[in-house]
This record gives structure tokens, sequence and C-alpha cells, in this order.
């Protein structure tokens, strides 16, 4: 590696004491990408040329082929590739020689005319040349391309470049967020922002990350969710707002789990659970449809169907389906610690906690199909308002696809006393040893008695749902840089010369 960084740095310094800077270029008029012109030449005959019009493409140089005073180029942008022919007699001997110096990764620009070569592939028949910028690290090999996942995601810029599929991944993730925006906003929602740092880090169960403020002096929390701030809104009149943004939670890292996500809440007045679940419907059956055109969509080797409506099962009711388990085992304290040992799981620092691990080991492997799981208990939703003929249970669903949880919603709380009475309850569980349990807002309590109206809310990771949208089966391929532990500078230069990455150059 390090032999062939230094002959390209070699080729660099030829270039400059021939007058040649290959950085130079401040700007390039470009003026069609490679998917539009094969788009548009199509149907150009064999042997056809486009010559009445002038193109102008830029990219990357993946690959090089030819000899004497013809050259194909491989170009590559963030449409896809297109080939290139250079000719000495067109482009001149000095721009010739220019070009024969490219290099596999190098950034070029060209202009010419589209033709069919003999071979049936469309080109580019360059009238002019130029180098944009010469990369001095070589490319991984373009057969093998960048193997290891920790390698690829540390270096993120070099697997966007040798793994399209990575590309196709993450622009899709765009047009996702860009279409969940737009279906929001036609619905009459208003996009907002609240703060990231937090006195008081609360609405969720999650350990925040801590900093400390030099100017105020004091220790602060990101935020591990949205929710209290937004219904703060509701208070104030604004009726349906919501937020998509980066959430923050000091846990662990898994296929489903990353430390800092992207989450969309919203909240709408005067709506009730069952109003949001079809919202939810709606809102998903038509990103499935964005993104595939059909409202199925391949995850692993399921074909999960978002036509609504979706599958209804109760919480209590799961339960008693999948394993016999009872109402009354769960929601006793003693029986569910019982569950948990014939389960083969840790104990549980509190009720609520052994309930989650209990959901998650017998009924969330069965959730394939979209399935709405509604009536959770109180312990487990200290924000959400109780049913009203089962006041054990909440007004509360989760929405579950391909075996993940995918959305969290529920009619909202908007009694301060029964807030503040389990908030109360909180303080005892996070006593108890539960960790992740948040201490009170008792702001949020105060805003609650200024009255809040009858309110819906909800909570959908968005990275998860772009895992299933794109069939990924790991949260950190549908993030640009998921966290990782950073590799000292030792192991990063044995990194760069593991035979893995072995550059093949052109």
């Amino acid at each position: 590696m390090a032999d062939l960084v230094a002959a390209r740095r070699a080729r660099l310094a030829a270039l400059r004491e021939r007058g040649v800077d290959p950085f130079a270029a401040t700007r390039y008029e470009v003026t069609a990408h490679a998917a539009e012109l094969a788009a548009k030449y199509a149907d150009l005959p064999e042997q056809g040329r486009a010559e009445e019009e002038s193109w102008s493409l830029a990219g990357r140089i993946m690959a090089a082929r030819g000899q004497g005073k013809v050259i194909f180029f491989d170009l590559h942008d963030r449409t896809g590739r297109f080939q290139l022919f250079v000719r000495q007699n067109d482009v001149g001997e000095e721009r010739f020689a220019l070009a024969k110096e490219i290099e596999r990764g190098d950034v070029a620009g060209a202009t010419g005319f589209v033709f069919r070569t003999k071979a049936g592939d469309l080109a580019l028949h360059v009238r002019s040349f130029e180098v944009l910028a010469k990369a001095l690290q070589p490319l991984p090999d373009k057969w093998h391309g960048l193997q290891d996942v920790e390698k690829r995601y540390r270096r993120r810029y070099v697997d966007l470049i040798v793994n399209p599929h990575v590309r196709d991944v993450m622009l899709a993730r765009s047009r996702i967020v860009a279409e969940m925006r737009r279906f929001i906003d036609a619905a009459g929602f208003f996009e907002v922002e609240t703060p990231t740092l937090l006195h008081v880090a609360g609405g969720a169960t999650a350990r925040p990350f801590v900093t400390h403020s030099n100017a105020l002096d004091i220790e602060l929390n990101l935020r591990i969710a949205t929710e209290l701030n937004l219904k703060r809104l509701i208070v104030g009149g604004m009726e349906r707002v919501y937020e998509i943004g980066r959430i923050f939670r000091n846990e662990g890292i898994d296929t489903t789990h990353n430390p800092e996500f992207t989450m969309l809440e919203l909240y709408a007045a005067y709506w009730n659970v069952e109003d949001m679940m079809r919202f939810n419907e709606e809102l998903m059956a038509h990103l499935a449809r964005t993104v595939s055109g059909t409202e199925t969509v391949l995850h692993g080797e399921d074909a999960i169907s978002f036509k609504t409506p979706f599958r209804r099962i109760g919480y209590l009711g799961a339960f008693k389906d999948i394993a016999g388990i009872e109402r009354e085992q769960l929601l006793n304290p003693q029986g569910a610690a019982q569950l948990l040992r014939e389960y083969g799981i840790p104990e549980s620092p509190t009720h609520a906690h052994a309930l989650d691990k209990l959901f998650e080991r017998i009924v969330e492997p069965t959730l394939l199909q979209p399935t709405f799981v509604y009536g959770y208990p109180v312990l487990l939703s200290p924000l959400a308002k109780r049913m009203p003929d089962d006041p054990e249970l909440t007004q509360r669903y989760e929405l579950f696809a391909g075996h993940m949880e995918l959305a969290n919603a529920f009619t909202e709380l908007n009694d301060p006393d029964d807030q503040r009475r389990r908030f109360e309850l909180q303080v005892a569980e996070k006593a108890a040893g539960d960790e992740e349990v948040p201490p009170p807002d008792w702001d949020f309590v105060t805003a609650l008695e200024y009255g809040m109206p009858p309110t819906a809310g909800i909570g959908i990771g968005v990275d998860r749902l772009v895992m299933m949208l794109t069939n990924n089966a790991s949260i950190r391929d549908v993030l640009l840089f998921p966290l990782q532990r950073p590799l000292p500078l030792a192991a990063r230069a044995a990194e760069d010369e593991a035979a893995e990455d072995e550059p093949a150059e052109p």
C-alpha cells in the first residue's frame, strides 16, 4: 500500500513539474449525468453518432483500457456509469498525454457527443478533457471491493465509491424522509425544532448522555426523546406538530440499536389512538409505495405487505395465544419474575423491565407482518391515557413488522394529577435499581395544569423504517456514519496494509 501511494505522489509531482495542477479547478459545468444520457440515447442505432448535441460529464474514473492513441474510461457519477472515448486526434497531444496519466479513482470532466461503439455500448466521444482532482490513495480491489464490515463503516467515503448498493440505500433513505415530510405536511402538521440539550431528559426509558455547559456551569443531558417539549407546544395551542430529529440514548449497539438515531415524533390535538392507527397505516403504505412501487417490500427472504388495514392484537392476549400465559401472572411482579426464570431470562430490577424482556422473548419473534399490539399495561406506559373500561391498561399501541418495533403511539395522558402520580412511581422504580428510568420532569406536570386537549402522539424510528423498506438487516447499513470505537494510529496503519484492500491499479 505504501508503495502504491508513493507511486501516485510521484505522478502528482511529475504533473506539477509539467505545469499541470490537478487540484486547480474551482468548478466544472456539468450539463448531464450518466443515467440521463443512457435514457436519452437508448434508441441510438448501432454505430450511430449524435454529433449535433454536446454534453459535459464529470465523475470518478473507475477503469481505463486502450492502447496507442485511444483510451476508454469508465466514468461513474451519482447516477451511474458512462463510457468515455478519448482519442489523441480529438483532444490533442498534450491533453492525451494527460489522459494517459489518469489513474483509477481520479476525478475528471469531459465534454463531447454521444455515439454507439462497435460493441454496441453508448459512450461520450470526448472533445475536451480535464483532471479535476487526483486520488492519492488507491481504491480497494475492483473485484473484491471493501469487504471488511467494520472498515466499511469506518471509511464510509470509500465504501460509497466502491459499493454502489450502499449509495443507493442512502439515496433511498433521503427519498423516504423527504416523502415522509411531504405526507405529514399535507395532513396539516407543522415541523418544529426542539432543544437537544435538556436539564431533564424525559419522554422515554433510556440512559442519557451527559455533558457540561461551561457558560452556565451546569450538567445537561442530550435528549432521549422530543415528546415532552412537543406536548408543551400542544398545550400552547399549536395543535398539530412534528419533529424529525436526532435522539441520543446511552445504551447498547446491535443490529437494531445505535446510540444516535433519527426519530419522527408527531402529535395531533383532538385525535385519539384509533385516529393515529389509521394515520400510521396510511403513512407506512404510502412510503412502501414510494420505495418499491407497491405496498409489499422484501425483508430478508420474507415479503412484508403494508396493505391496510394492519393486523391488531392485544398485548395480554398475545401472551395468552402464543404461550398460554395468563393476565394475572403477567401483571403480578412475582408472577413475572417466575416467568423470567422459566424462560432463562436474567432477573430484572423492576416489574416493567421484566415485562419488556418477556415480550421481546415470547411475542416479538412472532410479529413478521405489520401488526398493531395495543393495550399496554400502565406500568409500561407512564405518559399514556388509561383505558376507560380497564384502568390497568392504556390506550397505547406499538407497530411491529419484520420482528422489530417500528412505531409507538398512544392517546396522551392529559390529567396532571395522574401524571404526577406516575412520575412518583418512576422515582420509586429508579430507587429500586432501574437506571434507565428518567427523572421526573415536574415542569411538564405544570404545563398539563394549564390544560392539554385530548391528543394522540406517535414516535417512529426512521432508521428501522429505512431498514425495512430497503431490505437491510442492520441499522448500521442505513446510517452513513454509525458509531464505532476509534482505532489507535498503529491499528489504523495496519488496517491500511490489510491484504484484502490491496488495490488493483488499472
